[in-house]
């Protein structure tokens, strides 16, 4: 596949392509005139890429998954690790969520007055501390 037809077919930028093959994720495997050339294995790997980057892997973690250009190595551990990231994400903004819906529906003229926003606003605050001391 010429870079055109990978753009296309999974709607990656040539220049992220190009990025991509500099930090080790993907391989061409050579050029015909210009264009750099595929295996058409390198749409499974640019999927894989995109999962691990909507789970919050850096393209750095990724590369190491990747190895020189083999078959990717994933760490099972690191999955754990990032679904259990994942799952604490989830749980604090569903927590938010619904703290915002309150808000935006509670009978109490002002919000400080209301105990569930109180409580909302003491979860944040010691979320920012703990943040903050690590």
């Amino acid at each position: 596949m010429d870079i055109g037809e990978v753009v296309r077919e999974s709607g990656v930028a040539a220049s992220t392509l190009r990025y991509y093959e500099e930090k080790g994720l993907i391989r061409s495997i050579g050029r015909n005139g210009l264009r750099r050339q595929f295996n058409a294995d390198v749409l499974d790997k640019l999927a894989l890429i995109n999962i691990g980057k909507e789970a919050g892997f850096s393209l750095e973690e990724l590369t190491d998954m990747f190895g020189e250009y083999k078959r990717p190595a994933i760490d099972r551990d690191k999955l754990l690790h990032k679904a259990n990231d994942l799952e604490r994400s989830i749980k604090r903004l569903s927590a938010l969520r619904d703290g915002l819906r309150h808000a935006a529906k509670c009978p109490q003229k002002n919000h400080f007055d209301c105990a569930t926003f109180q409580r909302l606003l003491k979860l944040a605050s010691k979320r920012k501390k703990r943040s903050a001391t690590r």
